[in-house]
């Protein structure tokens, strides 16, 4: 039997614990079938091997069955750590040729490794983990992987079936605890029904809007006796991902950016997952319209394109702001209209008309008003709107916008992107990761933790490349760059992946470096420490009087380091190294590029007193932007 969204005691016919006599099953109820999200499609799979190669049905144990499943998924990898209810599973993962497990140190460190490597390849992401505080420990990384719109599958074990609803050892309601974050979630108590489960799991977390899925499996149903045979087609009659746009609603938004004086091309991290960069792009040189990348389509179009104006919102540069505030068209791609690119809503773009293409229909007019809704896949959606814009210039003419860029350049020229040296003495960490970006260069792949870091490598490394760029933009989760890099590494072993995290994040699963090791997974770090909760420390400093409860971490600063970051990479068999004064800051990361044999960790001592730059408060109106300190741009008094 699986159970939808709601997990429910299992009924009579469920397999039962080993050791326990199993009645008859019966056919599944319609309740049980109802539950399921439904559509007619092909199996979809990560490996693109939609044809099993079993022919007939096959007598396993349900754990076999799970293995075989992930398979013919086209799974390569799985981040996972054992436990009682899925150790039957692990006992067949042992001899599968196909399957590379990676055991990680914490489970939510498997579950950001998948993620990671879901964002750098594009396939889907697999984690696995026990029942109760092993899969509540993938609670974090599925709801990050949720906002970010990650594609996830995360395999749980569960008590069995029998004992269900019993509070028994170690059983927690995964499937009740992450219905909210999940796109989908599976209660297995029916081994027949794994291989049809597992390959709707991974075709519901990579079509439509992509997120994570999650299947909770019972204990009895891997120890029971069941035949494998694998899905040729997908029952999912309520299922339908709307892909194709209307065209009616296209020739409408090819109008609007035919004729707009102001017009911004607003573009989120659905350009990333619908790979839709070089779509994306002849838009752009089509169009001559400006374009704000938000902090999760960094990369999908190249920084050195001339009418790139960078990031949008509470760390975003000025022009992409300021363009945005004064535009009269807005063309969102892909985009939520999020309170961090939005300020206070009521205030933002007041005088801009909006399209809206996303793959989701739940985003359109959830949080901005609407005037052209699109809904379809925007790679598809760019594909046709291409085409009807040129069918508007060739009528009306190329709008002129001279004006406009007239003034977007006299805020780029005016409000540049820098920053101050450090009074104490201190690095300044803007130095660190521009030249970081500059030495390991564009091809590289960048992962973030959340704070002051992650900003400012989101603002001073250039990105030429999607997927180059990863960070926890929904969720802010403190604790993902090290897996999420590992992840990435395994994805793309030829690439070079520096994971840039600050000593606070770093310190909540920098354990995932013993498995990089072990697992010959040679990531670099760049950790920028500035012995604080850094950006904790900036509010404070900004809106608390200075008043630093509680944001020293004591990692960089007098002569005890709690930790000493080079000695604990170290005892994690990496490289580490020190960095303290800007003549070092070349060298240290010239002799990380050179180390490929194990992981690296540059340990770069920054000022604690440095702050990200412009800002806007949280709270206020993007018009309220702030340059630096004190210093608030002309353009907002304007009007």
């Amino acid at each position: 039997m699986v159970q939808g969204p709601h997990p429910a005691p299992p009924t009579q016919g469920a397999p039962a614990p080993a050791g326990e006599a199993a009645a008859p099953k019966p056919a599944p109820s319609p309740a049980s079938v109802a539950a399921r999200p439904e559509s007619r499609a092909r199996a979809a799979v990560p490996g693109e091997r939609a044809v099993s190669s079993v022919v007939g049905p096959e007598e396993v144990t349900g754990a076999q069955s799970i293995v075989r499943s992930l398979e013919e998924a086209g799974v390569d990898v799985v981040f996972g750590i054992p436990g009682g209810a899925i150790l039957p599973t692990y006992d067949p993962l042992m001899d599968s040729k196909k399957l590379r497990h990676i055991l990680v140190r914490h489970e939510q460190g498997g579950g950001h490794a998948a993620s990671g490597y879901a964002h750098a390849t594009g396939r889907v992401g697999v984690t696995m983990a026990t029942s109760g505080p092993g899969a509540t420990n993938l609670v974090t990384p599925i709801a990050d992987a949720n906002m970010d719109s990650i594609p996830l599958v995360a395999i749980t074990g569960q008590v069995g079936a029998s004992l269900i609803g019993t509070d028994a050892f170690q059983e927690a309601d995964i499937v009740g605890i992450t219905l909210p974050i999940t796109k989908h979630n599976f209660l297995v108590t029916d081994p027949d029904e794994i291989p049809r489960v597992i390959a709707e799991a991974f075709h519901i977390a990579q079509t439509g809007r992509p997120g994570p899925v999650l299947v909770d499996i019972a204990k009895s149903a891997m120890q029971a006796r069941t035949t494998f045979s694998w899905p040729q087609e997908l029952q999912l009659p309520g299922y339908h991902p709307v892909t194709k746009p209307h065209s009616k609603q296209i020739r409408e938004a090819a109008r609007l950016l035919a004729t707009a004086k102001r017009p911004v091309l607003y573009v989120g991290g659905g350009a990333i997952r619908s790979g839709a960069s070089a779509e994306l792009r002849r838009l752009v040189d089509l169009s001559g319209a400006p374009v704000v990348t938000t902090l999760m389509a960094r990369g999908a179009l190249p920084d050195s394109h001339p009418q790139n104006l960078g990031m949008p919102g509470m760390h975003g540069t000025v022009p992409a702001v300021a363009a945005l505030q004064k535009a009269d068209l807005i063309v969102a791609l892909g985009a939520r209209f999020d309170d961090r690119v939005t300020g206070v809503l009521s205030s933002f773009a007041p005088n801009a008309t909006t399209v809206h293409a996303d793959i989701d229909p739940a985003e359109i007019g959830k949080n901005r008003e609407v005037d052209v809704p699109i809904v379809g896949d925007l790679r598809e959606v760019l594909t046709d709107l291409v085409p009807e814009l040129e069918r508007e210039h060739a009528v009306k003419g190329k709008p002129d916008l001279g004006a406009w860029w007239h003034q977007i350049d006299d805020w780029r020229e005016t409000y540049p992107l820098g920053y101050s040296e450090p009074e104490d003495g201190h690095l300044a960490p803007q130095h660190v990761i521009q030249r970081l970006g500059e030495i390991s260069g564009p091809d590289s792949i960048y992962v973030a933790g959340v704070g002051q870091h992650q900003m400012w490598a989101a603002q001073f490394i250039r990105y030429e490349h999607p997927k180059t760029w990863l960070n926890s933009g929904g969720l802010g989760t403190m604790g993902y760059s090290i897996p999420a890099a590992m992840g990435a590494k395994v994805g793309q072993p030829d690439k070079t992946v520096w994971a840039i995290d600050g000593d606070g994040c770093f310190q909540m699963t920098n354990q995932e470096l013993a498995t990089c090791t072990i697992n010959e997974i040679p990531i670099k770090v760049a950790l920028i420490n500035n012995s604080s909760l850094g950006m904790v420390r900036q509010w404070q400093t900004l809106f608390y009087e200075s008043r630093y409860s509680n944001t020293d971490l004591h990692t960089g600063r007098g002569t005890q380091r709690v930790p000493d970051f080079v000695k604990l990479a170290d005892a994690y068999g990496c490289e580490g190294i020190r960095v303290e004064s800007k003549s070092e800051v070349d060298a240290a990361i010239k002799r990380a590029m050179e180390i490929d044999d194990r992981p690296v960790v540059v340990d770069f001592n920054v000022s604690r007193d440095a702050m990200v730059w412009p800002m806007v408060a949280s709270g206020v109106s993007n018009d309220n932007i702030q340059y630096a300190r004190g210093i608030s741009p002309a353009w907002d008094r304007e009007d």
